[in-house]
């Protein structure tokens, strides 16, 4: 099913709950509207059969509309031993909203797994609600989300850290958080 069939099989199952969809190179991908988030993936569920959420991830587009470098790759990847992709420089437009949430879903059983992208934008302390309710699998894959990016998943049953000490202060994998160490002292080997 392409994107444009999923897109108006949502749409009209669950009026006003698409933003945008597109044709990714490796799955159809829906950008939902929060509040409707629970209502697509139970439709999806239910009456298009994923019965299985593989993940569910977050990206921080913090710093997007400006100058950012690393390895920008093509439909076919990147060539890292291409001089031109080491720390290439490139304007990346910049999204409307800082975090994406997406959460992977398949079929899982007979025929092919048919995969589907949901995704949700936030801006930062903006909460989504939790899908726990229809794929118990999520517990896990939301908390791991709240404790490295910070994203708030209301009426999840059990979000507290699940993989930072609970007395870790802020959220590793956002881009503003900072990056500490400590020195390390080396002697002289003669």
């Amino acid at each position: 099913m392409t994107a444009d069939e999923l897109a108006a099989a949502v749409t009209e199952a669950v009026p006003e709950s698409l933003t945008a969809h597109e044709d990714g190179l490796d799955m159809p991908t829906l950008t939902v509207a929060p509040a409707k988030l629970v209502e697509v993936a139970t439709y999806l569920r239910d009456k298009l059969g994923k019965n299985f959420l593989s993940a569910v991830t977050a990206v921080d587009h913090l710093g997007y509309g400006e100058d950012v470098a690393g390895y920008f790759g093509t439909e076919r990847g990147r060539d890292v031993n291409a001089p031109g992709s080491w720390g290439a420089p490139m304007t990346v437009a910049a999204p409307s909203k800082r975090f994406a949430v997406r959460y992977h879903l398949a079929h899982a059983g007979s025929g092919p797994p048919e995969r589907v992208r949901l995704q949700v934008w936030l801006d930062d302390g903006e909460e989504v609600p939790t899908v726990v309710g229809v794929w118990p699998t999520a517990d896990w894959h939301e908390r791991e989300q709240y404790d490295l990016m910070g994203i708030t998943f209301a009426g999840h049953p059990n979000l507290k850290r699940l993989i930072m000490p609970t007395d870790w202060a802020g959220h590793p994998l956002r881009k503003d958080y900072p990056i500490g160490g400590e020195p390390v002292q080396f002697t002289d080997a003669e």
